[in-house]
Parts: structure tokens; C-alpha cells; sequence
């Protein structure tokens, strides 16, 4: 071979690598083992394990393609962030892994336009936390008798933050007893959460405006990288 002289192969081989070196990378959706199955996916990622804040960005599959509907800065738990099969009550850590989202609800009338089924507070409304009570991880209007007050969130109490909420299928349609309860995606409090996902009012808001329950909508919660990743999911 002459110097300075590369064969055909070669030369459309460094082709396609500078074609490629330009391309942007699929995203975040095409890059998940998992989605749902539904066209609308919500993911909030934060930076490791440890963090308590990150982003939240809402999806649409159009054409065969996921295109970013909107995108906000989110919070997570005090703790952090914890895998969502191993996690344990009480912990402040947010679970991570792939969620339906069965309901909305809130103490404000859902915004104009909210396709989701949205329950609203009422003074009478608790979430169970009760580890003994077969209201485990359900909304109790009123509370439940075998769930004691203080294992039970009194959802008006929080104005701020269940202002508007969407339930996290987070532990519950075969909940297991001590993995966590009342995992919602909500309106921002003062700080980080006690293991739920928050984000600004008008984000929320927008949010259900968005979420249309017959596209089959789920809520992605990970990391960038490590043992709890969101492309695992």
C-alpha cells in the first residue's frame, strides 16, 4: 500500500464516524429498557443516589419518536434516592423505578383542561401509612378506624404541596407492608420531600393539563448512572 493511500473500506468507515459525531443522542426515553407501553412518560432524574433535587420532563411519543413536552426542576427525598424493591418506610429516600399513575388530586380545583380522574381534599381526607391497617398505602375519607392518626397523613394539612398531586403507583396495587405509602408527584414544599417527587405549581399544573389517561401515561424516577439508572428501568 503506498503512503498516504487508505483503501475504499477505510475511507467510508471514517465517513460514517464523522457523519455520526454529529448526530444528537437519542433520547432519554429511547435510551430506558422500559416505558410502559403507554405514548406520554413522565422521568425525573437526579444526578446520583445521594441528591436531592434533579429534573422532571415530560414526554410524548409522536410518530415512533419521544419528543420533550416540558421540563422542570425537580426535588426528591431528604435521603435521597433509593431502589424502589428494596426501599424501607421512613427512610426520606425517593424510590426509584417505573410507575403508573392511577389518580390526581388536590386541595385547588384541578386546572381547566385535566382529562385525569382528580379527587378533590376534603377536611375528612387522610393517606393510611399504618403498617397494620387494611387502608395500608390508600386514600381514607374519613380515617379508617385501624389506622392510627399518626401513621396518616391529613392530606389538607399540606396546602402547599397537595395543592394538586398525582398518585404514584409507588408499593400500591400489591402493596407490601414496611417498603413505604403516600408516594406522590406534588407541588413544592420548603425543601426536599419525605421520599416523593415535587415540583413548581405552574410545572404541576401544566403536568395535568398534559397527562392524558387514555395515552397510559407512567412516571420514570433514577438516576444517571449507577445501580439505580433510570434506563434500567
Amino acid at each position: 500500500m503506498r503512503p498516504g493511500v487508505a483503501p475504499t473500506a477505510t475511507v467510508v468507515s471514517l465517513s460514517l464516524l464523522v457523519l455520526g459525531a454529529g448526530q444528537p443522542p437519542p433520547p432519554l426515553p429511547a435510551r430506558m429498557a422500559d416505558t410502559g407501553g403507554g405514548s406520554q412518560l413522565i422521568t425525573a432524574v437526579a444526578p446520583g443516589p445521594g441528591s436531592t433535587s434533579g429534573t422532571v420532563t415530560w414526554w410524548d411519543l409522536r410518530g415512533g419518536r419521544w419528543v420533550a413536552a416540558g421540563s422542570a426542576p425537580a426535588r426528591f427525598g431528604a435521603k435521597g434516592l433509593a431502589e424502589g424493591a428494596a426501599r424501607r418506610q421512613g427512610t426520606n429516600t425517593t424510590p426509584t423505578g417505573l410507575y403508573g399513575l392511577p389518580y390526581a388530586f388536590g386541595i385547588e380545583a384541578a386546572p381547566r383542561g385535566t382529562a385525569y380522574t382528580y379527587r378533590p381534599v376534603r377536611r375528612n381526607s387522610w393517606w393510611c401509612q399504618d403498617n397494620h391497617s387494611r387502608s395500608y398505602n390508600r386514600w381514607t375519607e374519613p380515617r379508617a378506624a385501624d389506622c392510627r392518626a399518626a401513621e396518616a397523613e391529613h392530606l389538607i394539612g399540606y396546602r402547599a404541596q397537595y395543592a394538586h398531586a398525582l398518585v404514584v403507583g409507588f408499593n400500591y396495587h400489591r402493596p407490601v407492608r414496611g417498603r413505604g405509602a403516600g408516594i406522590f408527584l406534588h407541588v413544592n414544599g420548603r425543601g426536599a420531600t419525605a421520599g416523593c417527587v415535587s415540583v413548581p405549581k405552574d410545572a404541576m399544573r401544566r403536568m395535568l393539563r398534559w397527562a392524558d389517561p387514555a395515552r397510559d401515561p407512567h412516571l420514570a424516577i433514577g438516576t444517571r448512572g449507577g445501580r439505580t439508572a433510570i434506563t434500567r428501568y
